[in-house]
C-alpha cells in the first residue's frame, strides 16, 4: 500500500519533532502517511523513538512542532479519551477488580452507551477473540496470553477505526506469541481496522505488517513492505537490523551503470549493486544475506572459504566461515543440501551472485 499523499493517509505526521529537554529531539521531522486499513509497524532499538511517536498518536505526549491528522482534520489539542483510538499495551492494563466483561463494558459506558447495547457488543469482542466463555472471570484467574486476548477485545469493543499496540506480545513466550502474531493479523483482515504497531522485534514486524517503518536515532531510515525491507535495505543500518546479514567493508574502485567493484580490505575484487555507496574511493560496506551464499562456488564474486563453526538446526545448517579476512561470515543451507559437505576445519569454495550484493554506506 504506497501512500504518499496526505490527502490519501487516514493517519498522517506532517513535519514532527519532540524534545523532552528543549535540546535533544527524540523524533526529527517525521513525515508518515498510513493508509485506512493498513497494518503498519514502527520498529526500532529502544530510544529510536518508535513508542514516542505512538503516545503522541495516542495524545499521552504532545508534539514538540507539526501536526498530527487523524482522517484529515488535527487532533494536537484534543485529549486522548476523545481520539476514539483503541490501545493495547505489553502490561495489558485491565482493571483487576472487575471481570472481563466489566473490563470491556467500561469505555463503551464511558460513551453514555445504553446497557443492551454494551452487552451485544462485549460479547461480539469477546467472540472476536475467542473468549466468549470467560466474561464472568477476573484478570488473574487468565493465562498472559488470554489477557492479551481480553486487552485486545478492549481495544476493539467501541468500533475504533484505529488500533494502536505497543509491544504487546512481549511478556508471552515464544510459541504464544508466534500464535498470537497470526491472531491479531486476522483479526485484522477480517476487521480492516487500521493498526500501528511498535515492536523492537524484527521477525514479528516482518510476519504481521503491510508496511514497516525502521527507525534509529529519531527518523525513519526505511519504510516498506517485508520483502522489500528484507531483500532490498537502502541502509547499513536496516541491513543489520532486519534479520541476519553479512558485512565485507571496501573501497569503490569502479562504477558502470548498476554495477559497483569495489576492492576489499583484504585486496579481493567483488561486483556488487551500486545502491549507496558514494563515488570511486568511497568506503563502502557490502551486504550479502546469508542464504544468497552458494557452496559450489560456480556464481560470481568466487571466494576461497574456511569452515570455523557448524550448527545444525533442524531444517538449515547454520556455518560461520572465514572469509576474505572475515571470521564471522555466515552461511545458512538447507538441511539436504549442507549434511556431509560442511565440517568444521574444511576449505570450500563460495560464490554469490552480483545483484545479491549491496554496496551501502560505510
Amino acid at each position: 500500500m504506497a501512500l504518499d499523499q496526505s490527502s490519501d493517509a487516514f493517519v498522517a505526521f506532517d513535519h514532527v519533532q519532540k524534545s523532552y529537554d528543549g535540546e535533544v529531539l527524540v523524533v526529527k521531522d517525521l513525515n508518515l502517511h498510513i493508509g485506512k486499513g493498513e497494518f503498519l509497524t514502527m520498529l526500532g532499538p529502544s530510544g529510536s523513538g518508535k513508542t514516542t511517536c505512538l503516545m503522541m498518536l495516542a495524545g499521552f505526549e504532545t508534539a514538540t512542532s507539526g501536526q498530527i491528522l487523524l482522517d484529515g482534520k488535527s487532533i494536537n489539542n484534543i485529549p486522548p479519551h476523545k481520539r476514539g483510538i483503541g490501545m493495547v499495551f505489553q502490561n495489558y492494563a485491565l482493571f483487576p477488580h472487575m471481570t472481563v466483561a466489566e473490563n470491556l463494558s467500561f469505555p463503551l459506558e464511558v460513551r453514555g452507551m445504553s446497557r443492551s447495547d454494551r452487552e451485544a457488543k462485549v460479547k461480539n469482542a469477546l467472540d472476536m477473540v475467542q473468549m466468549g466463555e470467560f466474561g464472568g472471570r477476573r484478570p488473574a484467574q487468565l493465562s498472559g496470553g488470554q489477557q492479551q486476548r481480553i486487552a485486545l477485545a478492549r481495544a476493539l469493543v467501541f468500533d475504533a477505526e484505529l488500533v494502536l499496540m505497543d509491544e504487546p506480545l512481549g511478556a508471552l513466550d515464544k510459541q504464544l506469541r508466534e500464535h498470537m502474531q497470526y491472531e491479531i493479523k486476522h483479526i485484522h483482515e477480517r476487521l480492516g481496522v487500521t493498526v500501528v504497531y511498535v515492536t523492537h522485534d524484527q521477525s514479528e514486524a516482518l510476519t504481521m505488517s503491510d508496511r514497516v517503518a525502521v527507525f534509529d536515532d529519531g527518523r525513519i531510515q526505511q519504510l516498506a513492505p517485508p520483502d522489500d525491507l528484507y531483500e532490498r535495505p537502502t541502509n547499513a543500518f536496516v541491513a543489520q537490523f532486519i534479520g541476519e546479514n553479512n558485512k565485507l567493508l571496501g573501497t569503490v574502485r569502479g562504477i558502470e551503470g548498476e554495477t559497483a567493484t569495489v576492492e576489499l580490505d583484504n585486496g579481493q575484487k567483488v561486483n556488487a549493486l551500486a545502491v549507496n555507496c558514494g563515488g570511486v574511493g568511497s568506503r563502502t560496506m557490502l551486504s550479502i544475506r546469508p542464504e544468497r551464499v552458494e557452496l559450489d562456488g560456480k556464481g560470481q564474486n568466487v571466494m576461497q572459504a574456511k569452515v570455523l563453526e557448524r550448527i545444525y538446526l533442524g531444517d538449515h545448517i547454520r556455518c560461520r566461515m572465514a572469509v576474505a579476512g572475515d571470521d564471522q561470515f555466515i552461511v545458512k543451507v538447507p538441511n539436504s543440501a549442507g549434511k556431509g559437505a560442511l565440517q568444521e576445519g574444511t576449505e570450500s569454495t563460495i560464490s554469490w551472485l552480483t545483484e545479491d550484493c549491496r554496496a551501502l554506506d560505510a
